[in-house]
């Protein structure tokens, strides 16, 4: 049927489901079930959601929405423009205020998930995001009077900033690497915030820190340093001094971390595949490219794929970077934990892959449980 307009709907009761013929299915499949289920939450409102419908944890809390609110974009965009030598006490202050934003959100997501698991991931996207190369005329005066410099010098930065393929570009930790300073700042935030929380509840919170887009073991190894150094000294000067404890992780979503993954399994605490990126690298193409114009027409005129690989994961390519991952991971690895948290973790093929893979867990959107 086709409707016109907007259709009345209903929330689901969740106590009426459970109790349902459904819901008792459900019940059945979870006791027997070998995999875990979490979901890609980044506030406390779809967390409390997936929690209700439930998910067992936060296996993707992106932090860079958090950045994009009126007051945080214009605090970031001043840390961007600021000089490096000339301004760095108004950059710490920046900083400062950064991380109290950060710290806010994380306790509230804490207190909904409380001890279970979240996983939060450091800042991915790279920082022209936050002043486009399309920014409209009228917003960069605002930005110039706001910060007392011309047009020109605004356009020389923006300049500077903008890159070709963003994609492949400064972002994920090599912008963590280059900008050690946010990264201290995030650890912060997530480990205060654990402190705080566990405090609050009587509970102990093990945070979870995910480092993105790593590609080389070395990478790795100098934001690392960075959280081990940030949250060691944030856990010895509270009361949770030798009783909290954290976790380090990071994001498989370029082939040359999959292919050295005996590299880096040694130096984490969990590997979580990124497949949204995975994909686009192993196959070469954008996913907002391919789907707008020729990836219909692979599928179901010319076959290339049986699928969508970016609805569907593709076993034959993606799916066996990621099984050469897993198994030299492992090997070097003992207590390596595997998870998925790309779109891939809602669709139920790529479900049955990581089930027969030995995964953990998958996560994916609130709206897929």
């Amino acid at each position: 049927n086709v409707y016109k307009g907007t259709i009345p709907v209903i929330d689901v009761n969740l106590e009426t489901l459970k109790k349902s013929e459904f819901g008792e299915l459900l019940s059945w499949a979870n006791d027997i079930k070998t995999i875990g289920v979490r979901t890609n939450a980044d506030n406390p409102k779809d967390a409390k959601n997936a929690l209700d419908l439930g998910c067992e944890g936060i296996g993707l809390c992106r932090t860079e929405h958090m950045f994009f609110s009126k007051n945080r974009i214009k605090l970031m965009r001043e840390m961007i423009l600021l000089e490096e030598e000339k301004d760095r006490d108004r950059k710490q202050e920046i900083l400062d205020k950064l991380m109290l934003y950060q710290k806010k959100d994380f306790i509230g997501i804490y207190e909904v998930m409380k001890d279970k698991i979240v996983t939060i991931r450091l800042l991915d996207p790279p920082l022209h995001e936050f002043l486009p190369h399309d920014m409209p005329a009228k917003e960069k005066r605002i930005i110039c009077k706001e910060l007392g410099m011309s047009m020109h010098e605004l356009d020389d930065k923006i300049e500077e900033l903008h890159e070709t393929n963003p994609m492949l570009g400064h972002r994920g930790c090599r912008l963590g690497i280059t900008h050690p300073e946010i990264t201290k700042m995030q650890v912060r935030a997530i480990v205060e915030a654990a402190i705080d929380v566990s405090n609050k509840l009587g509970i102990n919170i093990t945070p979870e820190i995910m480092v993105p887009l790593v590609g080389h073991k070395q990478e790795l190894l100098l934001q690392k340093e960075i959280i081990k150094e940030i949250a060691d000294e944030v856990i010895n000067k509270s009361n949770m001094k030798n009783k909290m404890r954290y976790k380090i992780g990071t994001m498989i979503e370029v082939p040359r971390a999959a292919l050295t993954a005996d590299e880096i399994a040694p130096m984490v605490d969990f590997f979580s595949f990124g497949t949204n990126d995975l994909t686009q690298m192993t196959c070469g193409f954008s996913r907002d490219d391919a789907q707008s114009s020729f990836l219909n027409q692979y599928v179901e005129k010319y076959h290339v794929y049986e699928y969508d690989p970016f609805q569907v994961l593709d076993d034959d390519g993606v799916g066996r970077i990621i099984n050469i991952a897993v198994n030299s991971g492992k090997l070097m690895n003992d207590n390596l934990e595997i998870g998925i948290c790309g779109e891939h973790g809602g669709n139920p093929h790529s479900i049955e892959f990581c089930n027969n893979n030995g995964f953990n867990y998958v996560s994916c959107s609130p709206l897929e449980f």
